[in-house]
């Protein structure tokens, strides 16, 4: 493919996050192609629904019309936040690039770090995982559910309704809003979401010299650790609607992997560690969950938050 070709027209989600991270690929891969690339905006169920993102079944809503574009050939690729995709495989849909992982870690947005809120300090989260931890570090917070995007989250501390928010760095990074953090939590304070900071692009399976020209943005680091820690989820058979953090990281050829599952009022966890050869991430992630499942990491999970 050259640049005389039609544009690849690379499928994502309307919103500032979305069209700003899949500028950032579409600029990637012309740049180590010379294929050109436009964007084409699809709304997702997640976009529409004003319910929280546990309430409309957790991973997956804001994948399936961009998947159904794909099929369709609407477009030719789209892109994901990884921690947005379901674990399991999808029929005619091949994971073909997965680029440089951006910061993965969370992120707290207000006037001040955690530990100078005041007692019983209203802190805005959609996630269940982060309300856990959240729990786990400071019992006395008011965890409040919220959603919509960075900007409405943001806000919600501007205008005096919480006293903070706790986003993504990545997303926060990518869109320019840097000023607004207050602390970057370490995965030793909250682990983050499996795939958190990964971007994923997806085409139809049959469009092998697609998948082939993908790979020219795909990440062989990044891949082993997502795989690692996606794994963790698929055995744990959970989603977006359960806390569960996971986080792992290449070095010197070794890829270390920890996983936790914390009850929703943050009172116990179960947090595991394990690492091996990155070529074996999958295996890795799985014994890494079955050993959480063997200490009751399913009865943590179905509490609720």
């Amino acid at each position: 493919m050259t640049t005389g070709d039609a544009p690849l027209r690379l499928g994502t989600r309307k919103s500032l996050m979305a069209t700003t991270q899949s500028q950032l690929v579409a600029d990637a891969l012309s740049q180590r192609t010379g294929h050109a690339v436009e964007l084409v905006g699809v709304t997702t169920q997640g976009d529409v629904s004003k319910a929280l993102l546990a309430q409309m079944g957790g991973t997956g809503v804001f994948v399936s019309a961009l998947r159904d574009r794909l099929l369709d050939g609407e477009v030719d690729f789209a892109v994901h936040s990884l921690k947005d995709l379901p674990t399991g495989p999808a029929a005619g849909i091949a994971l073909a690039a997965t680029p440089r992982r951006d910061d993965p870690r969370d992120a707290l947005c207000g006037p001040a770090k955690l530990a100078d809120l005041p007692r019983g300090a209203r802190v805005g989260t959609g996630s269940p995982r982060r309300v856990a931890q959240l729990r786990a570090l400071r019992p006395d917070l008011e965890v409040v559910p919220i959603r919509g995007n960075a900007d409405t989250r943001l806000g919600k501390v501007t205008s005096g309704e919480l006293d903070a928010v706790v986003l993504a760095y990545a997303g926060l990074t990518r869109i320019g809003r840097l000023e607004e953090v207050a602390e970057v939590f370490e995965p030793e304070q909250m682990l983050p979401a499996p795939g958190q900071g990964s971007l994923a692009l997806e085409c139809r399976a049959d469009r092998t010299d697609l998948v082939e020209l993908l790979r020219a943005v795909d990440d062989a680091g990044t891949r082993a650790a997502v795989t690692a820690e996606r794994t963790v989820l698929a055995v744990l058979e959970a989603g977006c609607s359960a806390p569960v953090g996971t986080y792992a990281v290449l070095n010197d050829e070794e890829l270390h992997l920890t996983a936790n599952v914390v009850s929703g009022d943050g009172t116990r966890q179960i947090r595991l560690t394990a690492s091996g050869h990155p070529a074996e991430a999958e295996r890795i992630g799985r014994d890494l969950a079955r050993r959480m499942l063997d200490q009751g990491a399913d009865q943590l999970m179905g509490e609720p938050t």
